[in-house]
């Protein structure tokens, strides 16, 4: 048996010292070549440690907990847990990170900086498993840091801004002062600045829970006595500061914008970025939190605002998840497409894990000796289908660029012919995710759809209208999702335009990357099949509803397939492609009122502290009483004698008063 804390260390530490080396020989090309295959293997070493913790660690708490002193005086440590979620999770994160990387040595071959790109690469890795497996919110918080961080780096990789084909948007076209192309140092710069104006109130939230709670361990807290002790208003501010965090960093409405132009950076970032890390990161946070406070007991609801959160966060899921759809169905950009269609993925998320709050018996599923609402099960089992299937898709485009060197969507069924191991994988990457029968994400979606009903049925026993919406914007989101993965396919395989370049030699290792990634899918089946608690997705999947869904589907994709554009919607379709002008409040409305704020600050707010302080009010008031005591200084003794009897009297008279009660 190897040594618990050996095997955390290796888990999180591999990727990052495998790195090293290649930073360190940052200035010898010949180095710099070879040293990729080190960074490689650094992450495979933690999925090995991945999977010996999946098959050998327990997963039962207490027993799963694993704790470490690190500011005891504080209530700070390294805790880690080994749960249901950080188990999958964790194998779901090394696995996909380390396809990634083996296509990544075809991808970045030549590319102008490789130590910066491995080092970043390898340390968002390491901080997603942090994320991963932290049950304490301070250490979680590390990793979070972690992988803001990486992004910056990854996101604006190609700084120089020298190469179209990193661009987001089109050159040179604007929608009134706007321009709607964006470089990849401004992907950058948006990402970090957009996911901080999140982590703040994140921070200050785990810094009230510190106050607030004997632990920080999100097992632990007794998440009902808290939220009782700060009341209604206490409970939904402490929750939305918490969840500014979660949806920031996954880029649900209104922050979605930075997540598109994130794809000025390499498509494998991108892959990483879509599937196992970041923007899945804010999601699975949620799952993490909310599997803990189950909210889904009678207890919790009776405490006053902790609904009115849920609602919120199943609102906005459902809102991202249409609004990335419809998005999507106007946009020609390869990875832009691909962004939109994550967005909208994970917003399902968020809303099938927030209806666990009225998904209670008779849709509880025992794990570990605990009863889990099924939403929350949903909710993860979407997001480990959707990390393989959009993964797939992200390296197949990433080999499309190479291959036609151009971002837009190209390629017809001649082009099919000579690209046969890409064409096959995105077959099978969206048919086996948008929720075709009977392939892999029907029946997860089977059970969204049952827990949507559920909702609606609740809606209509207590009269909550706003219960009755979750299914209706679920169906149309999973039909509009379908139609933009098939376009995704026609206009890359079968009706797209020919690519003006064609350069298809080479990309073995590339092909390597994506034919693992999309096998998964299948592996994934197999286990929905045969796990005990995702049952209830075999017979959900026999349901009516679910298969009246699936065959609305299936008729969506083969129409998109063979209709991928509507000409007598171009204006609609470019309306969705600029993403209904949501650009304009990050980048004009936002700024614009940001100046004006900071312009009021320094006209107004600068002068008046520099005149209160400096010029005006405090020199002035030393002024007066300089000259007030430079006038009873008269040299004079009887002058003296005046007022310290004056200051006597005023003395008594005041003790007297005082001693008569007055």
């Amino acid at each position: 048996m190897i040594d618990d804390w050996v095997v955390f260390l290796l888990l999180f530490l591999a990727p990052v010292l495998s790195s090293i080396p290649i930073v360190l020989a940052y200035k010898s090309k010949e180095w710099t070549e070879k040293l990729p295959y080190l960074s490689v293997f650094g992450i495979f070493v933690s999925v090995l440690m991945s999977l010996y913790i999946f098959f050998t660690f327990p997963k039962e708490l207490p027993a799963s907990q694993f704790a470490y002193p690190w500011i005891p005086e504080l209530g700070i440590n390294i805790v880690l847990i080994t749960d249901y979620l950080a188990r999958y999770m964790g194998v779901v994160t090394a696995v996909i990170a380390f396809f990634i990387a083996i296509y990544g040595l075809d991808y970045m071959k030549g590319d102008y900086r490789p130590s910066w790109y491995w080092f970043f690469f390898n340390l968002f890795t390491a901080s997603m498993l942090l994320v991963v497996y932290s049950d304490n919110l301070f250490l979680l918080f590390v990793g979070w840091e972690g992988l803001g961080a990486a992004s910056w780096g990854l996101i604006g990789h190609w700084f120089r801004d020298d190469d179209d084909i990193a661009y987001v948007g089109k050159a040179g076209r604007k929608v009134g002062p706007l321009e709607l192309s964006w470089p990849p140092s401004f992907g950058g710069w948006r990402a970090i600045s957009t996911i901080r104006f999140g982590d703040v109130p994140m921070f200050f939230a785990i810094a009230a829970i510190w106050v607030l709670s004997p632990t920080l361990n999100i097992s632990e807290i007794d998440w009902g006595s808290l939220f009782l002790g700060i009341g209604a208003a206490g409970t939904i501010i402490l929750m939305l500061c918490f969840l500014t965090g979660l949806f920031t960093k996954s880029a649900q409405v209104p922050f979605s914008e930075w997540l598109m132009t994130a794809m000025t950076g390499p498509t494998t970032v991108s892959a990483l970025l879509h599937s196992a890390t970041m923007v899945a990161a804010g999601a699975f946070v949620f799952l993490k939190v909310t599997w803990y406070i189950q909210p889904w007991k009678p207890e919790m609801h009776a405490i006053p605002g902790l609904e009115i959160v849920f609602i919120v966060v199943l609102f906005v899921g459902l809102i991202s998840g249409l609004y990335g759809a419809l998005a999507g169905t106007g946009m020609l950009e390869r990875k832009v497409l691909l962004a939109a269609s994550t967005m909208s993925s994970i917003g399902l998320m968020f809303g099938a894990a927030a209806a666990s709050y009225w998904i209670g018996e008779p849709l509880l599923v025992e794990i570990a000796g605990e009863k889990i609402s099924v939403a929350l099960l949903v909710a993860f089992w979407y997001m480990a289908v959707h990390a393989f299937a959009k993964a797939s898709l992200f390296l197949v485009a990433g080999h499309l660029i190479h291959a036609t060197h151009s971002r837009f969507c190209c390629g017809g069924f001649e082009f099919a012919k000579r690209m046969k191991t890409p064409f096959i994988v995105t077959i099978i990457a969206t048919t086996f995710l948008v929720g075709i029968p009977p392939l892999t994400a029907y029946w997860v979606k089977s059970m969204m759809d049952e827990v949507h009903l559920h909702l609606f049925h609740h809606a209509t026993e207590t009269g909550d209208i706003h219960l009755a919406i979750p299914i209706a914007l679920l169906i149309i989101t999973s039909l509009v999702y379908s139609a933009i993965l098939a376009k995704f396919l026609s206009l890359n395989f079968i009706k797209g335009e020919k690519p003006e370049h064609e350069h298809l030699e080479g990309g073995g290792l590339m092909k390597v990357g994506y034919v693992l990634m999309a096998s998964v899918l299948f592996v994934l089946t197999y286990h929905i099949f045969v796990l005990e608690e995702t049952e209830g997705f075999i017979h959900a999947g026999g349901e009516m509803l679910s298969l009246g869904v699936g065959v609305a589907i299936f008729i969506v994709y083969i129409a998109a397939i063979f209709k991928p554009r509507i000409t007598s919607l171009s204006k609609l379709g470019t309306f969705f492609n600029d993403r209904m002008y949501l650009p304009f409040l990050n980048d004009y409305i936002v700024p614009k009122t940001g100046f004006f704020i900071s312009r009021i600050v320094q006209n107004y707010g600068n002068r008046g502290i520099d005149g209160f302080f400096n010029t005006r009010v405090i020199p002035g008031l030393f002024g007066i009483i300089s000259r007030g005591i430079r006038a009873i200084q008269t040299g004079y003794l009887k002058s003296y004698v005046k007022i310290v009897l004056g200051l006597v009297m005023v003395f008594l008279i005041m003790a007297s008063l005082w001693g008569l009660g007055l």
